[in-house]
């Protein structure tokens, strides 16, 4: 068997499931199709032809290496094929965006055939994924005196491949279709249970929202020739939860535009929209296909004559429509004056933010990437030449406020910028172009990010990353065949790629299924750094993170940079005394609630969260920095005090120690270079040279609250409100209830505590709970199962030598066995305790599922539905998120407890030492950024 006749057997396969054949990443059996092409009688000689022109990938891909190298037969004449004409092979050059193609037009510039040459350097000149040693090789031959080099560098120099693109249009018809009411997570647009098939583009689209919804989706498009299909979340934000580049492409597939003719199942240019806008994240990613993200307004809250929300019985805002956008309506998108208008051409809604210069650049690129590597490349010929870049990007937006100080962020982003002038200090709405410290890609998005670094040519991490790390936490649950395909894949591209994984290609180390939230918390070092990860919870309790799709990641990791505006800042700060009895996670949901009541609206939608919460250690900090992600916040930032960052450092050397004796660390010694940049910040904090991390006392904030500890006397839970007759509120992290609310009779069918939100103390809160029942019972019982997956293998050891693992092993019907992991899905449950794999297990939602109809009670932060529990027909499901002792306890009872029954379990348990730090007020404002 040949590999051509095994693909079209997958062929045959694809085609009974409606599919057409997946594109081509094998260059050995693009050599199969070569040879089928070059032998005119080869009866697949006509297949071989379209499998070459428009199923094989670009990029790095190792397909395009040899299809670009046949390209250059054909044009030097030293292959020929009547089908592809030297003129049509650059044309095939010139879609295939870098690597191997670049090479090749580079070999053709730079050649001795003068008509050769000239062709192939107007073809360079609109390529812009070219890399340093691309670079390099042009001003080499530029400074020996080649003339096509110049030429091609003249041309970098005036950004020609930006600036004669085509033109953004000045109106766009769309229709709309309303995809859900209320927010939409990025599930609905990419379910969690279908990360197997993300990077197979066809396959992974046709789980867009539904078969219904996708026909219907197809129906507008044939009512409307002409016109882009807007999907909106109607009451609701767009792309809310997890940093998915799945969902745009998904939407870009159903709703977009193609990219290339030459590339299949890659699409461009998506027009989403919501009631509220987009969701930071979900923002991005839009940005990174060129796509259009809208906010259109369209309800409001009616209000009385004092201008205050009137409330309806059950305390919620009245809303008003302004204007209807039902399934159907023909809108214009008016792009040249910034507004969005009906049929007839009236004003409805400003939309001036969907159309910032630099938004608009990305439009017109077809994507953020090419302005990224643009800028840089018309930077490199400008210096090459001597002469001074023609001003063509819009230029940053700078935004300098005298005499006003610095939030956190502020600080952070101003320590790392990259190209700011003159020393300039920004503000908040300043566009910034920064140096990323810490990259880290998650297992379920990681082959698609592996795609883009593929497709935009990168073989290397950039050496200004300090560290960079691939997980397999996603897939720990279950080691199904889909995981064993896909996993040591991509461990294997990353691993090659300079980031440290999870999983080891040469099978030296254990492998580690470790949540990627807790070791990048580890491993990042500097309260001053900038994170970026393949996920929404990537909240670091040291520096600022940011949730990113696949495609920013790829893109941190290729240059070691980020581009976002500085957000502004909501800054927490807490008040009272915590009750003993109470544990962390409800100051978590006292947050949320004492925040609505205070500000009226989610004031932390799109903003940094400056939480001062600086008693604590990074691992505790971390519940609260993780938790920010389900408040639509952009980021959050934990002000720590001094002695408390030295502590918490030293445990992140000591993890990253451990990460080392594993042998982990790569021939580069990143994970040794961690330990010694961990070692010169905490020397910098005990010397006085460089304190924590404190945004200045005169910083200027969007709002400020204070939560008050003495008003907090129960715990607290977050309910999707599953039954709520506004559609729109129902799975949202709005409604948090104290414990009482049940009444201790809210039936639970399942307890999990586990997934990023705990760390070692809630652990060892579930054994000192068990402890306790049963020297007060004498045995421990449960009536409902209860699931605990500790976040890391770090944790496990430190709690078997602290002997509270083994009450634990003592109750466990079940217990993870790395050597004989899991296979196939549970998908029933006994009223037992599961001692699971480190790893988000059921928070994922893409293995490890509740029961259809449970009410679960989950440590966890998703709310969406369908995530860690679906419907039946009679009953939908439920995820209730608590605290660990809530959780525990509910699980033996089989329902929620009464306050008294709580309180009574966790007496003589040491929940948490959590109380407000002292007010840091402004550092020297002549610390050096």
């Amino acid at each position: 068997m040949s590999l051509y006749t095994d693909y079209l057997t997958e062929i045959e396969t694809r085609k009974g499931e409606g599919l057409h054949p997946k594109p081509i990443d094998d260059g050995a059996l693009v050599a199969e199709l070569i040879t089928q092409i070059e032998d005119a009688g080869n009866e697949h000689r006509k297949d071989s032809l379209q499998f070459f022109i428009y199923n094989t990938l670009p990029g790095t891909t190792s397909a395009a290496g040899v299809k670009a190298q046949f390209l250059k037969r054909i044009i030097l004449g030293d292959a020929i094929v009547a089908e592809i004409t030297p003129d049509f092979a650059f044309e095939l050059l010139s879609h295939m965006k870098g690597g191997p193609s670049v090479e090749v037009l580079l070999d053709l510039a730079l050649g001795a055939d003068a008509a050769i040459s000239a062709q192939a350097g107007d073809v360079l000149k609109t390529q812009v994924f070219l890399y340093d040693a691309d670079m390099a090789r042009l001003g080499d031959a530029y400074k020996a005196g080649n003339a096509v080099a110049k030429e091609v560098l003249e041309s970098y120099a005036k950004a020609e491949f930006f600036t004669k693109l085509p033109a953004v249009e000045d109106e766009i018809k769309v229709v709309t279709y309303i995809a859900a009411e209320g927010d939409i997570s990025t599930d609905l647009l990419s379910p969690g249970n279908q990360a197997h098939s993300r990077s197979d583009r066809e396959l992974h689209g046709k789980c867009m929202i539904s078969p219904a919804a996708q026909a219907e989706i197809q129906a507008l498009q044939a009512q409307h020739p002409g016109k882009r299909v807007m999907l909106i979340a109607e009451k609701g934000t767009m792309g809310v939860g997890s940093s998915r580049m799945s969902g745009v492409n998904n939407v870009a597939l159903w709703a977009g535009k193609q990219a290339s003719p030459y590339v299949p199942f890659v699409n461009i240019a998506p027009v989403v929209a919501g009631t509220n806008g987009i969701s930071p994240i979900f923002a991005t990613t839009v940005d990174v296909t060129g796509g259009i993200g809208l906010n259109l307004k369209n309800w409001v809250k009616k209000t009385d004559e004092d201008g205050k929300p009137i409330l309806n019985n059950d305390g919620n805002p009245i809303l008003e429509q302004t204007y209807s956008v039902e399934t159907g309506t023909v809108l214009t998108i008016d792009a040249k004056n910034k507004k969005l208008c009906d049929e007839a051409g009236k004003e409805l809604v400003d939309i001036a933010s969907a159309f910032t210069p630099q938004k608009v650049e990305f439009m017109k690129a077809g994507g953020s990437y090419a302005i990224v590597f643009g800028k840089k490349l018309q930077t490199y010929a400008a210096q090459t030449l001597g002469i001074e870049p023609t001003p063509v990007f819009a230029p940053n937006k700078e935004i300098s406020v005298e005499g006003q100080g610095l939030t956190a962020v502020e600080k952070i982003f101003n320590r790392n910028a990259v190209g700011v002038l003159g020393g300039k200090v920004l503000h908040a709405g300043s566009d910034v172009r920064v140096r990323v410290n810490i990259v880290g890609s998650q297992d379920t998005t990681g082959l698609m990010t592996a795609q883009e670094l593929e497709a935009m040519a990168a073989t290397v991490i950039s050496p200004i990353v300090d560290g960079a790390y691939q997980s397999g936490c996603h897939t720990a649950s279950v080691w199904d065949k889909k995981a064993q395909v896909n996993i040591p894949k991509l461990m294997n591209f990353m691993n090659n790629f300079g980031v440290i994984t999870a999983r080891d290609p040469k099978g030296v180390y254990h492998s580690m299924t470790d949540v990627i939230h807790k070791v990048l918390n580890d491993i990042t070092v500097d309260d001053w750094a900038i994170i970026v990860g393949g996920d929404s919870h990537t909240r670091m309790s040291k520096g600022v993170a940011f949730g990113a799709d696949s495609g920013t990641v790829a893109l941190a990791l290729a240059t070691g940079e980020a581009t976002m505006p500085i957000p502004q800042s909501v800054k927490v700060t807490f008040k009272g005394t915590m009750q003993p009895h109470m544990d962390f996670r409800d100051v978590v949901h006292a947050t949320q609630a004492q925040m609505l009541k205070q500000c009226g609206d989610n004031v932390f939608q799109g903003r940094v969260i400056e939480v001062h919460i600086g008693t604590l250690l990074a691992d505790q900090a971390f519940t609260f920095t993780d938790w920010t992600a389900e408040m639509k916040a952009k980021a959050s930032i934990c002000i720590s005090q001094d002695d408390t960052l030295i502590e918490s450092l030293e445990i992140a050397k000591s993890r990253i120690q451990i990460m080392i004796d594993k042998g982990m660390d790569n021939a580069a010694g990143t994970l040794a270079g961690l330990i010694a940049k961990a070692d010169a910040r905490i020397n910098e904090i005990r010397s006085g040279e460089k304190p924590a991390l404190a945004p200045d006392a005169n910083a200027k904030y969007f709002a400020e609250v204070v939560v008050d500890l003495d008003l907090i006397d129960e715990p607290m839970i977050a309910d999707p409100d599953v039954n709520n007759a506004d559609v729109s509120k129902r799975y949202t992290h709005d409604t948090i209830r104290p414990v009482s609310y049940y009444g201790g009779t809210k039936k639970v069918d399942l307890g999990f505590v586990g997934s990023c939100m705990v760390h070692k103390g809630d652990i060892k809160i579930v054994a000192q709970m068990l402890k306790n029942l049963e020297k007060a019972t004498g045995k421990v019982e449960f009536n409902a199962p209860l699931i605990v997956a500790a976040p890391t293998y770090n944790i496990i050891d430190e709690l078997k030598a602290e002997g509270d693992w083994e009450i634990l092993q003592k109750y466990s019907g079940f217990e993870f066995d790395d050597l004989k992991p899991k296979t196939t899905n549970r998908t029933e449950y006994e009223n037992i305790l599961y001692l699971e794999r480190p790893g988000c297990n059921l928070c994922m939602g893409n293995q490890e599922k509740a029961e259809k109809g449970d009410t679960v009670l989950a440590t966890s932060t998703r709310l969406f539905q369908g995530r860690v529990v679906e419907d039946t027909a009679e009953k939908k499901g439920e995820s209730l998120l608590a605290s660990t002792p809530v959780v525990v306890l509910s699980a033996i009872l089989g329902r929620t407890p009464s306050a008294d029954e709580y309180k009574s379990a966790v007496e003589g348990i040491e929940l948490t030492k959590f109380a407000p730090p002292l007010e840091k007020t402004g550092l020297a404002r002549s610390i050096q950024f």
